[in-house]
């Protein structure tokens, strides 16, 4: 990685139970988009990598004949597992804990590979050249994030915003003013330049899609507090002994800029890229 930083398995410890309920979705049709520009049919095989709970995966087990969702984090392939029994699709998903600097791990070819908000935390370079030999021929690695840049405010919405900078400010008075990550801190953010990364490892393109979001979304305080805790900065074990009154003063902030208990949200939109595997 760019930054002075090494990956432990504490990164997401105690976030897993927060994670579907406290992120924000990604934009609707998603999995329309994809299956558009993929040429996706419900054939081939598709691994989603630092998978977390299984929010891609899970939003995309019905364009592939098997998805496989990797990550290292126990927690999080629990909640995976869970999720696709609520789908019922349990026998079309399998869950490897795993760090994507393992791969191949024995998993075989696969038609696309996903990066949702995860490449940042890995070695990116091995990574990207293990995944481009997995891949099939005209196969493509997926590289899906929030939309950057993009404004989102809550006029004429019924509920206050969620009080983001407070919010944040509350974390730096507990941890600290560096960002927490894991055992270790980020003073300089995670690393960008992903661009660079892929196509020096041999990918074609890339082909931008942008997938509009803005939807209006009520967020309760639970909600909201689920947020901050699947967050690796604020995961739950780096607030200790100290965990219960952290979150007995977030709840007292949330309450002060609603009493109601509910904040108005939007959606955000959706980035993807999609990297043809490219010619040997």
């Amino acid at each position: 990685m760019e930054v002075d930083w090494e990956w432990d398995e504490t990164l997401f410890s105690g976030a897993a139970a927060f994670y579907r309920r406290g992120r924000l979705p990604y934009a609707p049709r998603l999995a329309d988009v994809l299956a558009e520009a993929l040429h996706l049919d419900g054939r081939g095989r598709l691994i989603d990598l630092g998978c977390g709970p299984g929010t891609v995966a899970l939003e995309l087990v019905g364009l592939f004949d098997e998805v496989v969702g990797v990550d290292p984090d126990a927690g999080m392939l629990t909640e995976a597992a869970r999720g696709a029994a609520e789908l019922d699709v349990t026998g079309k998903v399998r869950w490897v804990r795993a760090r994507a600097e393992e791969l191949p791990c024995g998993l075989g070819g696969f038609t696309v590979a996903t990066l949702a908000q995860s490449f940042h935390w890995m070695d990116r370079e091995r990574v990207a050249a293990a995944v481009r030999e997995m891949l099939r021929p005209g196969g493509a690695l997926v590289h899906i994030s929030d939309l950057k840049g993009e404004r989102r405010t809550v006029d004429g919405l019924p509920y206050p915003a969620v009080p983001q900078a407070a919010i944040e400010e509350l974390v730096r008075r507990w941890l600290g003013p560096v960002r927490r990550a894991g055992r270790g801190v980020l003073p300089h953010g995670t690393p960008s330049g992903e661009d660079a990364v892929l196509a020096a490892a041999g990918f074609a393109g890339p082909h931008r899609h942008v997938v509009p979001g803005g939807q209006a979304l009520v967020r309760t305080c639970d909600d909201v507090v689920a947020g901050v805790f699947s967050m690796s900065f604020s995961a739950p074990h780096l607030f200790g002994a100290g965990l219960a009154g952290f979150e007995a003063e977030l709840r007292r902030l949330l309450a002060e800029v609603s009493p109601s208990g509910r904040f108005s949200e939007r959606r955000p939109g959706t980035e993807v890229f999609v990297w043809p595997r490219g010619t040997d």
